[in-house]
């Protein structure tokens, strides 16, 4: 039986290590899904398995688990960046600013109610455990890594902060949504009144929306202009995917001239129909099956690279294959499809034309599925290999000792930003499926929980349960709940701000899916995944920021 022993307890075995792994991950995972009070805690039961574990003795070597650690903290961080990129700078425009400045308040006043107890203590709690309870008390698992990688920087040899963070994490989750329904009750939220307003929003909101509709040509001005001419003039941006003249359909191009009676498909922005209608005519019905020529529509998928990063109206669509392209997908919302929009590997282009032309258009896009996805694992790797060159820059502050360095957390964080909204520019496809994506990112986080916990099991019994765990739960509830009633009256009384967009909100600024999951389920709209989309970027990255420089600049 030497064999099963050595598999069980031989630290230095590969064999071991895994099946430590393994088991850790399953177990977690399964665990994760048990909901308590209708809130599950999802994958950070992986930690929480990790502690039993090693506080039995089952551990590895700490080489590898510290290598396993770092790997899938840096897996996680960079496969976020890549999700947030597209959206990260745009969530500052419009309603957005507004947003993002609540969840920025509340990112700070979570810092000051931590370093207010730190320092009202007296120093009972150590800065770096109180940065453990900060990250597991506003439910941000890579502000933890952040955190251990900036105290490995420094050489720290004290207590694992995780323990602060398995304390914390649990009633974060139920403070988070117990401050959502105490907003409710204390500003005294009408339900009813919050969905007809969101109802009001999005239909105030045509900016980008495609209209679609028949046209006649009664504008005599118009007769023997040019589509160019004719652009010109209204200076607005619209696409006419045919035209019916003299008993026959063709594809226009800039250079189509119009008569009195021209028949046509126009697609354009909702705000601009109504100007487009009262300058080239009314809207009319048309049997478009019934023509001459058989015009087909169809999908097709962007899935050649030299396609990424080019602009509509450079492809010449119109003169060159004779089709229009009348709206783009993206992300599963339809945009128009203006000259000016920069198109991107996974777009989806609404193409009319003659089935040949638009056969031709398949073609050139590529339009293959099984293409699309294959993920792109140069890209990932390349970013990688840049984030962690850029996270290893010394970075010299005045009056701090030690160079900032943004480490294996920030340095592939920012990096994946850039590359995820920047990098068609440099023809990387930095496409992946939300599938593909959410693999490695779920194998990165298990990964990282894992060795977190296995390491922090030895002590943990006698440091939390003899020690000051009571403390570091009661530390967690106020870091969690004070900021978000703060912030939660500023937004709904300052800036007046939809209740279920709040909901969303507080979910993101604390980026945690658990309060995302109860706001839709009490909103039954997207309001709250609106908001938690349109925080979450700038949250996830100022905590994933704050929590290093915490280390980095109070703690050396």
């Amino acid at each position: 039986m030497d064999w099963l022993q050595n598999l069980l307890f031989d630290s230095n075995s590969i064999a071991h290590i895994v099946l430590l792994y393994s088991f850790v991950i399953a177990v977690g995972v399964l665990l994760g899904k048990i909901k308590f009070f209708g809130v599950s805690l999802g994958v950070t039961f992986v930690l929480f398995t990790g502690i039993v574990c090693g506080h039995f003795g089952l551990t590895g070597n700490t080489q590898i688990l510290t290598f396993l650690q770092d790997f899938g903290l840096i897996l996680f961080v960079f496969c976020i960046g890549l999700q947030v990129g597209p959206s990260f700078f745009s969530s500052f425009k419009k309603g957005g600013i507004a947003m993002n400045l609540v969840a920025i308040g509340v990112v700070v006043l979570n810092i000051a109610v931590a370093l207010g107890l730190y320092y009202g203590l007296g120093g009972r709690i150590e800065l770096p455990m109180m940065v453990g309870i900060l990250c597991g008390a506003v439910t941000n698992t890579p502000g933890l890594g952040a955190a251990n990688e900036a105290l490995s920087q420094l050489g720290y040899s004290g207590p694992q902060i995780a323990m602060g963070y398995a304390c914390a994490y649990p009633l974060g989750v139920l403070g988070i949504i117990g401050s959502i329904i105490a907003i409710r009750y204390i500003c005294r939220v009408n339900l009813k009144r919050e969905e007809d307003e969101i109802a009001a929003q999005e239909a105030a909101n045509p900016h980008l929306t495609p209209c679609m509709m028949h046209l006649e040509v009664h504008n005599e001005a118009l007769n023997g202009k040019t589509l160019l001419q004719v652009k010109e003039f209204m200076g607005r941006d619209f696409v006419i995917s045919r035209i019916l003249q003299n008993g026959h359909v063709s594809i226009p191009n800039r250079d189509t001239v119009f008569h009195i009676g021209d028949q046509m498909f126009v697609v354009c922005a909702e705000d601009d129909a109504e100007a487009i209608i009262a300058f080239i005519g009314p809207k009319i019905a048309v049997d478009w099956e019934k023509q001459d020529v058989p015009m087909v529509s169809r999908r097709i998928l962007i899935t050649q690279s030299r396609m990424n990063g080019k602009q509509l109206g450079e492809l010449h669509f119109s003169s060159i294959y004779g089709v229009n392209v009348t709206r783009v997908n993206r992300s599963g919302m339809d945009i128009f499809a203006s000259r000016n929009l920069t198109l991107q590997v996974g777009d989806r282009l609404m193409v009319v034309g003659p089935q040949d032309a638009v056969d031709r258009v398949s073609n050139l896009m590529g339009n293959s599925l099984k293409r699309l996805d294959h993920p792109n694992i140069v890209t990932i790797f390349v970013g990688i290999f840049l984030g962690i060159l850029f996270g290893s820059l010394p970075i010299a502050f005045p009056g701090i000792p030690t160079p900032v360095k943004l480490g294996l957390a920030g340095g592939p964080l920012i990096v994946s930003i850039l590359i995820g909204r920047f990098g068609y520019k440099l023809k990387l496809v930095t496409y992946t499926t939300m599938s593909a994506n959410l693999m490695l990112r779920e194998i990165g986080i298990a990964l990282f929980l894992a060795s977190v916990g296995i390491k922090a099991g030895a002590n943990f019994v006698q440091t939390v349960v003899e020690g000051d765990g009571l403390l570091y739960v009661g530390c967690g509830f106020l870091i969690t709940v004070i900021p978000l009633l703060i912030m939660g009256m500023v937004a709904r009384f300052h800036y007046k701000m939809n209740y279920f967009m709040l909901m969303g909100l507080i979910a993101g600024s604390n980026t945690d899916p658990p309060a995302l999951a109860y706001s839709n389920q009490t909103a039954g709209n997207n309001a709250p995944a609106v908001g938690y989309s349109t925080v979450y970027p700038v949250a996830m990255f100022l905590r994933i920021l704050t929590a290093q420089l915490l280390i980095l600049i109070l703690a050396s």
